[in-house]
C-alpha cells in the first residue's frame, strides 16, 4: 500500500471514530435489543426473519436459488445469523465460521494475509449474495459486520452459483435498508491496542415509507499479536432502498473496505518453542494493504400471475499489496542458521457480475411447480506482480533486525502478468412439489468461459477457453411437517488456469433434519461420498499452481441449533473426515490423506441468561469449545500436527434499556499449537479479549 493510501486510511478512520463516538452519546428512541426473546413466527417467510434477533434460520437461498425452507433443501445449509456472530464476538470470518460442522479453520494460525477455511476437505469459494466473489485464498479478507448472515453450502453447487468447489461453497449476505427506524453503535476496546467504534443505523425517508435507507460503517486501530505489527480497517457501507408496492424493491449499495495490516508473523523456526508472538521477519518490510470499493444493484419484482423478475450487478474496483519476509528452514532443518526469504505482490483489477432470471411458480393439481430460469454474465481484469528473493538467514546468536537490505528496488518480479476473463451462464432450476410431502428438484447450467493472460515483462499473450455443463439432482420426503430426509447428486467445477484442465468435482450425499419447538431449533445429519477431479493446488511458497489428480472425501456431519427462549441456547457441530488423494499426477503421494484435513472436528457454544430484577438487567454467560483432530500440514504427509482443544467465552450484561455491554475472549486459555508447518512452524492465534458497549435504538 502507497504511502497515499495509508494517510488516508488513518484520515478515514479517525474521522469515523468522531462520529461514531457522537452516534453513541446522542440518546436514541428506544427499540428492542438484539438479546430480547427470539421471534416466534406464525409463518416461514424469507423477509420475515430478523437475523438480529436469531439463531436458528428458517429459510435459505444458497441451496437452489429459489428462497425455500431449510427441511425443503436437498443439501445440508448452516446459516450462522448476525445475532450469533454478535454473541461470539467474531471479529473475521475464519471466527465466524468456527462453530459450523465441516468447516476447518486456522490452518495458518494467525497468519492474516486470507481468510483460511476449507469446507469437506477443500477449499471453498465465496459469493455475495449470489454473486461470484472468488477463491478465499489469495483473495481479500471479508468484514463480517457487513454482513446480515453468512450461509454455509455443504457439497459442490456449480449449478447455482457457477464456479463452486466440491467441498462447498459461502455465500455472505449484505445488510441492506429495514422498514421503520433503527440502529445500534459502539464503542470496543481490547488486545494488541485494539481500538474499534462502529455503527449500524437506516430509517423511512418518506412517510410512506417506499423509501429507506442504511448506514453501516467501523473504524479500528489496533496491532496484531506479533511484534512490529499493526491490524488497522475502515469500512463504510450506504444502502437505499425503493419498495413502492409489496411486490416489487429495488435496492442500490455501495461500501468501501480498507485495511492496512501486516501479513503475518514470518513462521517460527521448527524445533523451538518461541512465545507466539515474537517476530522473525523484518520490521521495516512488513505490510498488508487493501483498498475495495464495490456497487451493488438489487431489483425484484412479483407480477400477479406467479412470475417473478430478479435481477442482481455488482462492480468492484480493487488493489492490494503485500509484502514480508518469512523463514523457510526445509534447506537446512535443525541447522543454526535458517534460510529466509522476501515475498510480495501487487494487484489490482476490475470485476462486472450480471445475474437476471424469471422465476415461474404454478399448481397443477396436487402438485407445485416453481421453475427458475436465469442467465449470468461476467467480466474481469486483474493485474498481479510477484517478487521473491532470498535474504540474510537467522541465526539466533548473531540476528540483528535491519542487517540486510529489504526493498524491492532494483529487484525483477518473477511474474507479472494481466488477466481477462469473461464467462457466460444459463442456468434452470425446477421444483416440483407432491402432495406437499415429496419434493423433487433438478439443476442444470451450462459455463462458458474465456481467458486471456498477458505477460506484462515478455509481452507473450496465452488465451484458453471452457465450457461445462453441471447437474444437481435431489429429493426430500416431509415424514411430518417437522422432519424431512434428502439424497441429493451435485457436480462442481472450477477453471484453475491456462496450463491444467477446469477442475471437477461430485458429491452424493444423503441427510436428515428436525425443527421441533416451533422453529426455535434445527437438528441436522448426513454422510456425503465426494470426489474431485484433476485437484490443483496452489503451493503457498511460489503461489504457483501444482496438480494433485484425483482426490476424496468421505465423511459424517451432524449439527444442532437450539434456541430456548430467554435462557438457554446451544450451537454443536460434530464432524468426522476420510480423505484420500486417489491419484496424483506429480506421483508419490497415492494413498496419503489431504493437508489440512483432521479426521475429526467438533465444537461447542452455549449461552445461559441469568433474567435482570430490580435495578439489574439481564447477564449473558456464554462458554464455548473446539476441537480439532491431528492433520497432515503437506500432501506427501511428512509432518504432522497435534490434536488441539480451544475454548471460547463471552459475557453480556445489559447496563440499562437499549444499552448492553460484551466482554469477548477468544482462545481462553491461550492455548498454544502448531496449526501449519510448511517451512517453518506457524502458531495458533492467542488469546484476545475485547469488551464492547453498545447502544440501540
Amino acid at each position: 500500500m502507497t504511502k497515499h493510501m495509508r494517510n488516508t486510511s488513518r484520515l478515514r478512520m479517525r474521522t469515523m471514530m468522531a462520529g461514531c463516538t457522537a452516534l453513541i452519546a446522542v440518546p436514541s428512541l428506544a427499540f428492542a435489543q438484539a438479546e430480547q426473546t427470539p421471534v416466534v413466527l406464525d409463518e416461514i417467510k424469507v423477509q420475515a426473519e430478523d437475523d438480529a434477533q436469531t439463531l436458528v434460520a428458517n429459510e435459505v437461498t444458497s441451496g437452489s436459488g429459489l428462497a425455500t425452507d431449510v427441511l425443503d433443501t436437498a443439501a445440508t445449509v448452516s446459516v450462522v445469523t448476525s445475532r450469533e456472530i454478535q454473541q461470539r464476538g467474531a471479529q473475521n470470518i475464519e471466527q465466524v465460521l468456527n462453530y459450523t460442522a465441516a468447516v476447518v479453520t486456522d490452518y495458518y494460525g494467525a497468519d492474516s494475509r486470507f481468510d483460511y477455511f476449507r469446507i469437506r476437505g477443500f477449499d471453498s469459494y465465496t459469493y455475495r449474495d449470489g454473486l461470484r466473489v472468488g477463491a478465499p485464498f489469495g483473495g481479500l479478507r471479508e468484514e463480517p459486520y457487513a454482513f446480515e448472515r453468512v450461509e454455509v453450502v455443504k457439497g459442490g453447487n456449480s449449478t447455482t452459483f457457477g464456479i463452486s468447489d466440491p467441498g462447498g461453497s459461502v455465500n455472505f449476505v449484505t445488510k441492506t435498508p429495514k422498514q421503520g427506524q433503527h440502529g445500534e453503535a459502539y464503542v470496543s476496546v481490547g488486545s494488541h491496542n485494539k481500538k474499534e467504534v462502529g455503527f449500524d443505523f437506516g430509517d423511512d425517508l418518506n412517510e410512506e415509507g417506499t423509501l429507506a435507507y442504511r448506514l453501516v460503517g467501523l473504524a479500528r486501530d489496533a496491532d496484531a499479536e506479533w511484534d512490529f505489527s499493526r491490524d488497522d480497517e475502515t469500512y463504510l457501507a450506504a444502502s437505499i432502498a425503493w419498495r413502492p408496492t409489496a411486490m416489487t424493491s429495488l435496492v442500490f449499495a455501495l461500501d468501501n473496505l480498507n485495511r492496512d495490516g501486516v501479513p503475518g508473523g514470518g513462521g517460527h523456526p521448527q524445533g523451538t518453542d518461541y512465545d507466539s508472538g515474537r517476530y522473525f521477519g523484518e520490521p521495516s518490510f512488513n505490510y498488508r494493504g487493501v483498498d475495495r470499493t464495490t456497487a451493488s444493484l438489487m431489483f425484484d419484482h412479483e407480477f400477479d400471475n406467479g412470475l417473478q423478475l430478479g435481477v442482481s450487478a455488482r462492480y468492484t474496483d480493487s488493489a492490494s499489496d503485500y509484502g514480508y519476509i518469512y523463514l523457510d528452514d526445509r534447506a537446512n532443518p535443525g541447522g543454526p542458521d535458517i534460510d529466509r526469504a522476501l515475498f510480495a505482490n501487487d494487484s489490482s483489477g476490475e470485476d462486472l457480475v450480471l445475474n437476471a432470471n424469471l422465476q415461474y411458480d404454478a399448481t397443477f393439481g396436487t402438485v407445485k411447480s416453481r421453475t427458475l430460469v436465469g442467465v449470468e454474465y461476467s467480466d474481469s481484469t486483474d493485474f498481479s506482480t510477484s517478487w521473491w528473493s532470498p535474504v540474510n538467514p537467522y541465526n539466533e546468536a548473531t540476528f540483528t533486525y535491519g542487517a540486510g537490505t529489504y526493498s524491492l528496488d532494483g529487484l525483477a518480479p518473477y511474474r507479472a502478468q494481466r488477466t481477462d476473463q469473461s464467462t457466460r451462464s444459463l442456468y434452470l432450476q425446477e421444483e416440483l412439489t407432491f402432495d406437499d410431502r415429496l419434493i423433487a428438484n433438478l439443476g442444470l447450467r451450462y459455463d462458458k468461459g474465456k481467458t486471456t493472460q498477458t505477460n506484462m515483462q515478455t509481452g507473450a499473450v496465452s488465451r484458453g477457453e471452457y465450457s461445462e455443463t453441471t447437474v444437481r439432482a435431489g429429493l426430500v420426503y416431509k415424514i411430518t411437517p417437522d422432519l424431512s430426509v434428502y439424497g441429493s447428486y451435485s457436480e462442481s467445477v472450477v477453471p484453475a488456469s491456462l496450463t491444467v484442465e477446469p477442475e471437477r468435482g461430485d458429491q452424493y450425499e444423503i441427510g436428515i433434519k428436525y425443527r421441533p419447538a416451533g422453529g426455535r431449533a434445527l437438528l441436522s445429519a448426513s454422510i456425503y461420498d465426494l470426489t474431485k477431479f484433476n485437484m490443483t493446488v496452489t503451493n503457498p511458497n511460489t503461489m504457483l499452481e501444482e496438480t494433485i489428480g484425483e482426490s476424496n472425501v468421505r465423511g459424517i456431519d451432524l449439527e444442532a441449533k437450539v434456541d430456548l427462549y430467554r435462557n438457554f441456547s446451544v450451537i454443536a457441530a460434530y464432524s468426522h473426515m476420510d480423505s484420500e488423494i486417489v491419484e496424483n499426477g506429480t506421483g508419490g503421494n497415492e494413498g496419503n490423506a489431504l493437508q489440512f484435513v483432521p479426521d475429526s472436528i467438533g465444537s461447542l457454544w452455549v449461552n445461559y441468561t441469568v433474567p435482570g430484577q430490580g435495578s439489574r438487567g439481564d447477564m449473558i454467560f456464554g462458554l464455548g469449545a473446539r476441537y480439532t483432530g491431528a492433520m497432515w500440514f503437506d500432501n506427501a504427509n511428512t509432518r504432522q500436527g497435534e490434536s488441539f482443544t480451544v475454548m471460547d467465552a463471552s459475557f453480556s450484561y445489559d447496563i440499562r434499556e437499549n444499552t448492553n455491554l460484551r466482554v469477548n475472549v477468544t482462545n481462553l486459555f491461550d492455548e498454544k499449537h502448531i496449526s501449519g508447518g510448511i517451512g517453518a512452524n506457524w502458531y495458533s492465534p492467542a488469546r484476545t479479549i475485547s469488551a464492547t458497549l453498545t447502544r440501540t435504538w
